[in-house]
């Protein structure tokens, strides 16, 4: 089933030869640059026609009203309400220690340099709905950014035909259970468009969606799209691309738990990419056997194969760990599962993935919901030089500069010679009229 590329004998790059899904999102910000450029010279009338064309909800309203959220809440079903409190319990747990401090440094007496840590005032969440329905990302998104103190939160769902239009119940009760109130029932494209831009009144002379400063939350190509287009209008977390899996292995993992694992993040989408690395030829052979039992087996089998025979998806071959740890650094992937002798070791020698899962008893799956870790991660080779979302992804840093006039009196002459050096006259004589007839 998985495609198989052989790197035994070396490669001095492989980043290349190794398997990945190929987005084109260029083309795609070309194809949705009207629908944003009609999101803002329009607002609530180009929402509401992109709605009705693409959801097939023409709603009449675009916030959810709080008695929806409430009775969301109120009907959620007991096993799933004290799944998603625990949920938020341990990513509160591990968030909160995230929180920056502020921090001054004497740089000279009387020259200090303080560098505060301000969140951004309000940013807009945006929680898919389309394969699926993510209430855990609601935590993950609201959690971090809760714990930076970000003043106003909006998050923002496309509307459901099953639920009178209305985002999906599971996602408002979600964000009941975190105190969040201002919900959109909007998606795709349009809902980011919304978010950088506002909407202006609906039929009815509702006000509606303020603009946010900062966008963040995964989604499909077409919001991604969005995210490129409008970032610079707003802050932008990512451009969450398909969701990837790598596991590296030796003869030790058990090949039912790494089959379960591989299936685990191909039933997200047909294009998630799941891909084995491993010396070991007898494992990749168990692995298959396990596949061929457990994807017939699974729910989205459909959905599971197309994503497993992909090219985005396959088996690495390399000569040992040594060399299976250049690879998963070459691959930078999403989520990085570690089967292996002293498996804390190898992980802790990792340099590229967005998170890191060590042992057999640290599926991706325990991060996607309960680990306490945060599951929006880079993708598509991003975790190379991008985090994932944190409490710091909601900060600012800002340097205050502080300096007595004894302090600048000392330093003068060398700001001169710079400002002099690259030919701005005037940025020295900003400093030598503080001090007439000293500076020469």
């Amino acid at each position: 089933m998985l495609n198989r590329i052989d790197l035994r004998g070396g490669v001095r790059d492989p980043r290349r030869l190794l398997p990945r899904a190929q987005l084109d999102v260029s083309v795609a910000v070309e194809r949705i640059r009207p629908l944003v450029e009609a999101v803002r010279e329009h607002g609530y009338a180009a929402i509401r026609e992109a709605s009705e064309r693409f959801d097939g909800v023409s709603p009449e309203v675009l916030r959810v009203p709080a008695e929806a959220i409430a009775e969301a809440e109120g009907t959620l079903d007991p096993g799933v309400r004290a799944a998603l409190l625990e949920s938020i319990t341990r990513a509160r747990k591990v968030h909160a220690d995230q929180r920056r401090t502020d921090h001054t440094t004497q740089v000279v007496p009387g020259g200090t340099v303080t560098e505060r840590w301000v969140p951004v005032d309000r940013v807009g969440l945006y929680v898919p709905g389309g394969l699926a329905m993510y209430p855990s990302t609601v935590v993950m998104n609201v959690v971090p950014a809760q714990a930076a103190g970000v003043r106003s939160l909006v998050v923002t769902s496309p509307p459901q035909k099953d639920n009178g239009g209305l985002p999906d119940p599971r996602v408002l009760a979600a964000c009941a259970l975190l105190g969040v109130d201002e919900v959109y029932a909007v998606g795709g494209a349009q809902a980011v468009a919304m978010l950088a831009y506002g909407a202006a009144v609906d039929a009815e002379g509702a006000a509606h969606c303020d603009p946010v400063d900062m966008i963040t939350g995964p989604g499909n190509i077409w919001v991604t799209a969005a995210k490129r287009l409008l970032r610079g209008v707003v802050g932008i977390d990512a451009e969450a691309g398909p969701t990837e899996i790598a596991i590296l292995a030796d003869d030790t993992a058990d090949p039912a738990h790494v089959a379960a694992d591989l299936v685990s993040q191909a039933e997200h989408d047909p294009l998630a990419a799941s891909v084995l690395v491993t010396p070991s030829v007898e494992l990749v052979e168990a692995v298959e056997r396990e596949l061929a039992r457990q994807v017939p087996a699974t729910k989205h089998a459909e959905r599971v194969t197309t994503a497993l025979t992909g090219e985005q998806s396959g088996v690495v071959l390399v000569d040992d760990l040594d060399a299976g740890l250049r690879v998963v650094d070459a691959y930078a992937a999403e989520h990085l599962e570690i089967q292996t002798r002293d498996a804390r070791e190898w992980a802790m020698r990792v340099r590229n993935a967005g998170a890191i899962f060590v042992g057999a008893w640290s599926p991706v799956s325990l991060g996607d919901y309960c680990a306490g870790s945060n599951h929006v991660l880079p993708t598509g080779g991003c975790a190379r030089h991008s985090s994932g979302l944190s409490v710091q992804s909601f900060l600012r840093g800002i340097h205050l500069v502080d300096y007595s006039q004894q302090a600048l009196r000392e330093v003068a002459p060398h700001v001169v010679t710079l400002a002099t050096v690259e030919d701005l006259p005037a940025h020295g004589r900003a400093v030598q009229v503080r001090f007439p007839g000293e500076l020469g």
